[in-house]
């Protein structure tokens, strides 16, 4: 707050409109008042606020921010826009309001990117150990075999998932049954493993669509013959399994053919089966060799009679090894139909709708926390403010944007009201050129002025004519009210 001692800064080393020499106390006045407002309210008074909402936001500079409390004719300290005494209330509270609502913002915005990034990150792990592929039996992907396995343990099938052939083949035997998702797939070391596994165990091989780069090691004396020219097939054989499951989407892939004994040769197509089951050296145990992936596949179980097939094809034994070849068991320069995927073919298909999700949970957020402009309320101020220093802060407001337009329309607006009263134009035609500068220009009586440039003229170009407008017209009021 300002004293009375308060040194006060002239108008020529401020740079703006101080207190000027030569000037009476009842301009002064005039000058304050009609800088904060034309209608001359008095202290304490009320400042415009936005409505709840738009909290955050920091009005343009030359706008009534720093309080309209205004003072009252006599009680004002006289000082025009640009004075540096003082500190204004409305300048501090109003920046400070800003920079505060600002970092609130990022506060808040970092928060929630973090959430989102937390909730990314406890996703992943979560998922770390779990495989999302082809043929996998822990994948619920239209692609992968979770379904099945599933079935197989309602019925009391235990499965485990093995990923090198050596983990594959020391745990077949004859309660065994051991499926092999992708035999070309192999190289020479582990074609060989598993064709030990199969002599030996006396349980069921199950290889899935090998093709003659692996039949030659796994099953010899077995080929292909190109691929079938229909997806569901009749059984037409008398095995068990294929009778009792009926019409199976067993085609679509490879056929066999072969001249061993003891071969039961199902669901044929043009002539060549796709299912073959061929009986191993060992009492017990046998190979089956079936030509296509269809009925293990999550969105193709329920069709025609798939999972009847595969139920008993997988679940003969007690125990289930399902062998998902690793890299490390592949063999360089095999699997002639193998292409490179793209990162989207290898990423799951569940993270499409979680990346969905996240998406709508920022946008959301983004709402939820967006700052929006409502219209101006009124508040009542906290704490009583003197008009002098409203006067002031707002005069520094005024000066810091460069505001002389707005702060000669406000020193002009106001003294053509006051004007207006004195020689009796109504107030509704206070601001018409045409109404209130003859009226004007009556009353004088000393030196021409031209009362339309003061009254309504054009923008000061610098701090230093903003002054003299003042002064200008402080004596035009004081000399109108003298006359």
């Amino acid at each position: 707050m300002t004293g009375p001692s308060d040194p006060t800064p002239s108008a020529a080393g401020s740079g703006g409109a101080g207190s000027v020499p030569g000037r009476s106390p009842q301009g002064a006045e005039r000058t304050a008042a009609a800088l904060s407002d034309p209608e001359n309210r008095s202290a304490p008074e009320e400042t415009p606020r936005r409505a709840p909402g738009p909290a955050g936001t920091t009005p343009p500079a030359g706008t009534a921010t720093a309080g309209t409390a205004t003072e009252a004719p006599g009680t004002g300290s006289g000082r025009a826009p640009g004075t540096g005494s003082g500190t204004g209330s409305g300048t501090g509270s109003g920046t400070g309001s800003a920079a505060g609502s600002r970092r609130r913002t990022i506060r808040r915005t970092a928060a929630v990117l973090a959430v989102l990034a937390a909730g990314a990150v406890v996703l992943a792990a979560l998922n770390s150990g779990t495989r999302h592929g082809h043929l996998d039996p822990r994948s619920a992907d239209p692609t992968g075999s979770r379904a099945v396995a599933e079935l197989l343990k309602e019925r009391g099938v235990t499965t485990r998932v093995v990923t090198t052939a050596r983990e594959a083949a020391d745990a077949t035997g004859p309660r065994t049954t051991l499926l092999v998702t992708d035999p070309d797939r192999l190289g020479a070391g582990q074609r060989s493993a598993i064709r030990s596994a199969i002599d030996l165990s006396g349980g069921r091989t199950v290889l899935l669509a090998p093709g003659d780069h692996s039949l030659s090691d796994l099953s010899p004396g077995v080929r292909t013959e190109g691929d079938a020219g229909s997806d569901d097939l009749d059984p037409r054989c008398t095995l068990p399994a294929a009778t009792s499951a009926g019409r199976a989407g067993t085609g679509g892939d490879l056929r066999y053919t072969t001249a061993l004994p003891g071969a039961t040769a199902c669901y044929p197509s043009g002539g060549h089966p796709t299912l073959l089951v061929l009986p191993t050296g060992t009492t017990g145990g046998d190979t089956v060799l079936l030509g296509s992936e269809t009925i293990l596949l999550n969105e193709s179980l329920a069709e025609q009679g798939n999972a009847s097939l595969a139920l008993q094809l997988l679940g003969s034994r007690p125990d289930l090894v399902w062998y998902l070849p690793s890299l490390a068991d592949s063999d360089p320069g095999t699997g002639p139909g193998e292409q490179d995927k793209s990162l989207l073919e290898l990423i799951p298909a569940g993270w499409s709708w979680a990346l969905l999700q996240l998406f709508l949970a920022a946008a959301l957020a983004a709402l939820w926390r967006a700052r929006r402009l409502g219209p101006l309320v009124t508040e009542k101020l906290p704490v009583a403010i003197r008009a002098s220093e409203a006067t002031e802060g707002r005069a520094r407001l005024y000066r810091k944007a460069g505001a002389r337009d707005r702060a000669a329309t406000v020193l002009r607006a106001a003294t053509r009201e006051r004007l207006a009263a004195l020689v009796g134009v109504p107030p509704t035609r206070a601001h018409e050129p045409a109404a209130l500068v003859p009226a004007v220009s009556a009353r004088l009586t000393g030196e021409p002025r031209d009362v339309a440039a003061l009254l309504f003229g054009t923008t000061p170009s610098d701090d230093a004519a903003l002054v003299a407008l003042a002064d200008h017209l402080d004596a035009l009021e004081r000399e109108v009210r003298t006359s």
